[in-house]
């Protein structure tokens, strides 16, 4: 199969939450449906992220999008010794009367509060009290930077942008710099990082270079256009491994030999959905 292709499709429902790969998914103008939908804040309503919680990691969240078996607008948490915690419809309000406060890195958003009950559960998981779970209800009251953006852009609870994209090839270049650094150190050849590390949306592979989606200026992925707001700045959640929660180096290290750039370092891009539509692994991918 020549050209370019979709190998793969993510969905995470909480943020920071377990990933949920899917074959197919609607993409809405916030981005895929069910995607960071949900996140997990403390008692000041500030996101808190498996950059400071890895064990955020361990909780997977089962949604329609995700499970077929799981009611509309419900949602279902899993996590290792713990009891399944079914959320059923509605989990918050949609007039707005159980919103809070809540604050995503620099933007000042608000959540709904689910319950008490999801409260407590997430809160034993991760291991600290006075978690709050809060779900997005209008993705359309948070803008997008104006930089790269158009009006009436908009997402959930995604760290900047709706949708992110990764290659596979400019994977595997980065992973040959990571084992180049390693025998440079004297260190034992590591394990090669798969693409989770990078919690992607849509991972491509095909007949395209390594790193040649920062070039592109929009992308059709089957039927839908989406435009390309900017690269993605990586930070240090890259460097746990979501499995087995241990920290090392990579690959924030050798991505500031390589990908470094405007004091931070750069890894896949982010999108931006023209319109709605459904996307699915195997589609065809054109950039332009």
């Amino acid at each position: 199969m020549s050209g370019i292709h979709v190998i793969g499709l993510n969905v995470h429902p909480v943020k920071s939450g377990g990933i949920r790969p899917v074959d197919s998914a609607v993409v809405e103008r916030a981005g895929f449906a069910g995607d960071r939908r949900w996140m997990v804040v403390d008692e000041t309503g500030k996101l808190v992220s498996a950059r400071e919680e890895q064990r955020l990691f361990t909780i997977t969240a089962d949604t329609p999008e995700t499970d077929p078996t799981v009611d509309a607008s419900s949602l279902r948490l899993r996590a290792d010794g713990m009891p399944d915690l079914h959320l059923p419809a509605p989990l918050g309000t949609v007039d707005g009367s159980a919103e809070i406060p809540v604050r995503l890195h620099r933007h000042d958003l608000t959540g709904a509060l689910v319950s008490p009950e999801a409260d407590a559960w997430v809160s034993k998981v991760v291991g600290r009290a006075g978690l709050r779970l809060v779900r997005c209800i209008d993705p359309t009251r948070r803008a997008l930077n104006p930089d790269h953006s158009r009006e009436g852009d908009h997402t959930a609870y995604a760290d900047g942008y709706p949708v992110t994209l990764a290659s596979l090839r400019s994977l595997a270049r980065l992973n040959d710099w990571v084992a180049e650094t390693a025998v440079e150190r004297g260190e034992q050849l590591p394990e090669p990082l798969p693409i989770e590390r990078f919690r992607p949306n849509v991972v491509v592979d095909g007949d395209l270079e390594a790193f040649v989606e920062d070039t592109w200026s929009s992308v059709r992925i089957g039927d839908v256009t989406f435009r390309v707001a900017k690269p993605v700045d990586r930070c240090v959640m890259t460097t746990v491994d979501p499995t087995t929660l241990d920290k090392g180096p990579e690959p924030i290290r050798t991505l500031a030999r390589h990908r470094r750039w405007d004091g931070k370092t750069w890894f896949a891009i982010q999108l931006i959905p023209d319109e709605p539509g459904t996307v699915r692994v195997g589609d065809a991918v054109t950039p332009t």
